[in-house]
């Protein structure tokens, strides 16, 4: 088989493919063979007619078009991987005029990933935000626990903000109720703000027993976005007494003896959750730099599919009804056009991004272990809340572990660089990665360490 690549542009190219007829006896055999299972032919077994009474029967030409409409997804994999094309999307395939004994000849375009010029990353530099004490986080986390420690008590007076009470909320819309709107025995923290715009307003000042009218936006179900009157009734109020703030609250909240200790360990735990968003802070700093200073062309199918499935998301979710997903877009004040446009530029910033990044691990040579991919696999179905199993099987289904694999690989190559561009924060001070980006240094090491027990295994299996 002959196989030449055109460069059409930076993201795009056409194998020109030539398969000589011989090469394709083994699929021309396979065909008669399950042909001669399925056409009948007096005197002759299943299976056992001869090649050239089956051709005579179904034509020699419908048995080469079939030859070549089986055997053509393996020629043009053997041609991508012949000619070393990196091909990303699915192509475009046009077949010549078929003769019987004769080459058969194809073209197929598509998508490639283009060749990028990557900077030298120590000439690289980004800023991030200080790390700045935050004494309020450490008093919250306390907080939290008293909370979590704290008993309810009922009191006879109206409720006020971070009371518990139990409620009835009864809705109607021009005197006619809304059941859907409507609830009984409802728990509710008075002031969290997380059920609908007006209740702790209305809540506040209410004793056991009482009720009160206010109009609200519904947000939800069949009349979301209409004006409904609720009233709500508060069956009890609760206050929620707070354990003191002392040494044997440190022991029965913490496995520590004293509120100082205790508070210096939420300090830490505080300070280490701080570093770890100016480390995400980071990495997305370095990207963003990237990204501006590395010119990435598009590979216009590639954006355009996910534009597709970005749509085609949306429409899943509502039944593939265009009229609600027109009344949805009015609601939020926009427009097909401009979903779309938003959705091209997210997509424009993906594919950028995943070339890049792709571009990056190839240039490293970064390798992913079977034990880094797992847990990203276990951290994903934690994250869905399924059973690691189960979102194992759907990925399988959906053929998107290879996806998943990418982009771990894509990850672990940005934070292989990381420790090579200067970091500083906004006040002008030198900002320390090694602790979670390790460094170039180290990499090196540890890709050193992969060969070298590499070698000690092909040995071994030399051996």
């Amino acid at each position: 088989m002959k196989s030449t690549v055109e460069q059409l542009s930076p993201t795009r190219v056409k194998l020109n493919v030539e398969v000589p007829f011989e090469e394709l006896s083994g699929d021309f055999d396979r065909a008669y063979k399950a042909l001669a299972q399925q056409v009948r032919i007096p005197g002759f077994r299943p299976g056992k007619a001869p090649a050239k009474l089956i051709e005579a029967r179904v034509g020699r030409d419908s048995i080469l078009a079939q030859v070549v409409n089986d055997a053509l997804p393996g020629k043009y994999s053997q041609a991508v991987a012949e000619t070393e094309t990196k091909a990303i999307g699915q192509p475009e395939i046009d077949l010549e005029e078929l003769k019987y004994g004769e080459s058969i000849s194809f073209t197929a375009e598509v998508d490639v990933r283009p060749e990028l010029e990557l900077p030298d990353y120590s000439t690289l530099s980004v800023e991030v935000d200080p790390i700045a004490d935050d004494e309020d986080a450490v008093d919250e986390q306390i907080e939290g626990l008293r909370a979590r420690f704290g008993t309810l008590t009922g009191v006879d007076r109206g409720a006020q903000d971070g009371d518990m009470v139990s409620i009835d909320l009864a809705a109607s819309i021009d005197g006619e109720p809304v059941e859907e709107a409507s609830t009984e025995g409802l728990s509710h923290e008075v002031g969290a703000g997380d059920l609908i715009d007006g209740l702790d307003e209305a809540l506040v000042g209410l004793k056991a027993g009482e009720s009160k009218v206010f109009t609200t936006t519904l947000v939800a179900g069949e009349h979301a976005d209409e004006e409904a009157d609720v009233t709500v009734t508060v069956n009890s109020v609760k206050e929620r007494e707070l354990p003191e703030l002392d040494d044997e609250f440190a022991q029965m909240a913490s496995e520590f003896d004293t509120v100082d200790e205790l508070r210096e360990s939420l300090a830490e735990r505080v300070a280490q959750s701080k570093k770890m968003e100016q480390a995400n802070k980071v990495r997305d700093a370095v990207l963003d730099e990237l990204l501006a200073k590395v010119e990435v062309p598009l590979p216009e199918n590639v954006v355009q599919a996910e534009v597709d499935n970005s749509l085609e998301q949306v429409l899943h979710s509502i039944g593939h009804d265009e009229a609600i997903f027109a009344q949805l877009l009015e609601a939020q004040g926009t427009t097909r056009e401009a979903f779309e446009a938003d959705a091209r530029e997210t997509a424009e910033k993906s594919v950028r991004q995943q070339l890049l990044l792709d571009a990056i691990a190839e240039q490293q040579d970064t390798e992913v272990s079977q034990d880094e991919l797992t847990q990203q696999i276990l951290f994903s179905a934690q994250r869905y809340g399924m059973a690691p199993q189960e979102f194992i099987q759907q990925l399988t289904q959906a053929n998107q572990v290879g996806a998943v694999y990418a982009d771990v690989r894509r990850n672990k190559a940005l934070l292989g660089i990381v420790g090579e561009v200067t970091v500083t924060d906004t006040d002008g001070n030198a900002v320390d990665t090694t602790e979670f980006f390790g460094t170039a240094d180290e990499d090196d090491a540890d890709a050193d360490a992969t060969a070298e027990d590499k070698g000690a295994d092909d040995k071994s299996s030399d051996a």
